[in-house]
């Protein structure tokens, strides 16, 4: 293992006395992002003002940055670009797809994946009409779903209850040997296990930076599309910033080269700079290394909780094949013991009905942070401090 977890560790700004196993949903703060936050308002919003998009480079940043995040999921330089939302991703990837295999109207997902991703699918079927359909089914189904009726299936890689990990191999080859695109959602993969879109064949993939790339409430969202794709994939959102000559205003679209089409909103710089900033912890890191040491994190985990705390049921794969980047267990009470758990300083999340999601990220996560989180369920689990009002009261984000 060449990865110094103690120095990738001390690059962040961490609260003291809290452990943070949350960070699978939002990422904490590098130190060197507030530094570079400060020189991108005070240097250059605030002394070049416009100037900034060609003085600072900010008109290239979606590229640039989209470069660095193609290195940790195995993808093309060129291939992936900044910009936007999730949401605003999946819809892209998904009605180029559909336009590409006009004569099929089936879009394949399963139960486990995000709402969010479901609801854009859905949306845009219902929009489309024709016959167009989201059909969607369990996770451990979607290989023998994969059929010639499916024009391309929108699969998150990783369940974001529950970590269970799709084959990606599998799963592409299978889709392109009937004739069906393979769109992945890497919302809880990129940074967080070893990811090879291109080597895996993928079509599409796209993902958010704020989990485990850090890149803050909000961070951009990237889109993937292979090279062979590039210039046959037709932005479904055709905006200025993916217009061959934007600056040419001229009143007909017509879509700039290869990745740079799949731009659509003017770039948010400040989240960009952030984001920038935040892959600089990357820098030296061996995504096997990572991999290797969160399934030790999330061994060790699992087997202290087991041991100490038989009213939680596991919900995560044990095979590290089937798993991501997390551990989640399940309780009727779940809400509450993670309240209780945060009052205690440690801080993970809960996802309805029932389940306690804990993220480990070996970049800032030891395994003493480890083995102090399971003392600490264990003896709120065993005194029922979580049966407690204030514990049971929901708040807007859980």
């Amino acid at each position: 293992m060449t990865t110094n977890f103690t120095a990738t560790r001390a690059m962040f700004d961490l609260p003291e006395g809290v452990i943070y196993l949350d960070g699978n949903s939002l990422g904490p703060l590098p130190h060197a992002v507030k530094a570079r936050m400060a020189s991108t308002v005070a240097e250059e919003w605030g002394q070049m003002l416009i100037r900034g998009w060609n003085e600072a480079g900010w008109m290239e940043q979606p590229r640039r940055v989209g470069d660095r995040v193609a290195r940790l999921i195995g993808a093309e330089a060129g291939s992936v670009v900044m910009g936007d939302t999730l949401s605003i991703k999946v819809y892209q990837a998904l009605a180029s797809a559909l336009e590409m295999n006009p004569d099929r109207r089936v879009i394949l997902s399963d139960s486990g994946n995000f709402p969010s991703d479901l609801y854009i699918a859905d949306g845009l079927v219902r929009t489309l009409g024709q016959g167009y359909q989201l059909r969607v089914v369990a996770p451990e189904e979607v290989l023998d779903a994969i059929d010639d009726s499916v024009a391309a299936f929108l699969i998150t890689e990783v369940d974001y209850r529950t970590g269970r990990r799709h084959d990606m191999k599998a799963l592409t080859e299978k889709a392109h040997a009937v004739g069906a695109l393979a769109i992945w959602d890497l919302a809880h993969s990129a940074g967080a296990v070893p990811v090879e879109v291109a080597a895996r064949g993928a079509d599409f993939a796209v993902g958010c930076t704020y989990k485990y790339l850090n890149s803050g409430p909000g961070g951009p969202a990237f889109i993937y599309v292979a090279p062979r794709h590039q210039e046959s994939a037709r932005p479904a959102l055709s905006g200025w910033m993916g217009h061959a000559a934007p600056f040419a205003f001229d009143l007909d679209y017509h879509a700039g080269a290869g990745i740079e089409r799949m731009r659509v909103g003017t770039p948010p710089i400040l989240q960009l700079a952030a984001l920038d900033a935040a892959l600089d912890v990357w820098d030296g890191v061996d995504m096997a290394d990572i991999r290797a040491r969160s399934l030790e994190l999330g061994d060790l985990f699992i087997e202290g909780v087991e041991a100490a705390c038989p009213d939680l049921r596991l919900a995560t794969p044990r095979a590290h094949r089937d798993r991501g980047s997390q551990v989640s267990f399940a309780h009727p009470e779940g809400y509450a013991i993670m309240q209780a758990l945060i009052a205690e300083g440690v801080i993970g999340d809960f996802r309805a009905p029932e389940i306690l999601r804990f993220g480990f990220t070996p970049l800032y996560i030891s395994p003493d942070d480890v083995r102090r989180a399971v003392e600490i369920l264990s003896r709120i689990m065993a005194e029922e401090r979580w049966n407690r009002p204030e514990f049971r009261q929901r708040n807007r984000v859980t």
